[in-house]
């Protein structure tokens, strides 16, 4: 298997340095937190296989990193036409796109999100799946909440997935605000 290589920028934001890594067509590969880096290059090596990828710095930054900072300047939608490419299962790739699927500003229970995915039952592997999901915040696993409406566990600390929802809620708020006076 050839080695692939991704570029890496590290790209400051409210809530701490985030890693970006995108591959040579530009896709992204990860989006974590540079206080978690190690764990971000076990989900690479689970992902890929060990020794299958190599990590370079960039040399600029990226369409990935405009649309991440202007996610966190207000525009939350800049994220969504970003194109990601995934390893993983295929059990896992089907979480992730469902993940996509849910709106900014919005939250869903894993058990929801099982059952979006038509496996009602898997609860749990949703959960697992969500927490090896490699590029946040456009991978939107943060959205996903416990059934009784806490903050469950998310790869870069809760108070990172707190300080997203609110931000979303914000832009949801002014979006909704801004569409009543144009009607």
């Amino acid at each position: 298997m050839p080695v692939q290589t991704f570029t890496l920028e590290r790209v400051a934001t409210p809530i701490g340095k985030m890693l970006v890594l995108t591959d040579a067509g530009q896709c992204l590969r990860a989006v974590d937190w540079e206080d978690y880096e190690p764990r971000m290059h076990v989900l690479l090596r689970r992902q890929y296989g060990k020794g299958a990828v190599k990590v370079a710095d960039a040399a600029r930054a990226s369409a990935a990193s405009r649309a991440l900072l202007a996610y966190f300047d207000g525009q939350v939608d800049a994220i969504d036409p970003l194109q990601v490419a995934l390893g993983g299962t295929d059990f896992q790739r089907q979480v992730w796109r469902a993940l996509r699927e849910i709106e900014p500003g919005d939250t869903v229970s894993y058990g929801v999100l099982a059952g979006r995915i038509g496996r009602a039952s898997a609860v749990r592997a949703v959960g697992m799946a969500n927490g090896a999901n490699p590029v946040g915040i456009v991978v939107p696993c943060h959205r996903v909440i416990g059934a009784d409406a806490a903050l469950t566990g998310y790869g870069g600390g809760l108070h990172r997935k707190r300080w997203l929802l609110e931000h979303e809620a914000r832009w949801r708020a002014a979006r909704g605000a801004s569409l009543a006076r144009a009607a």
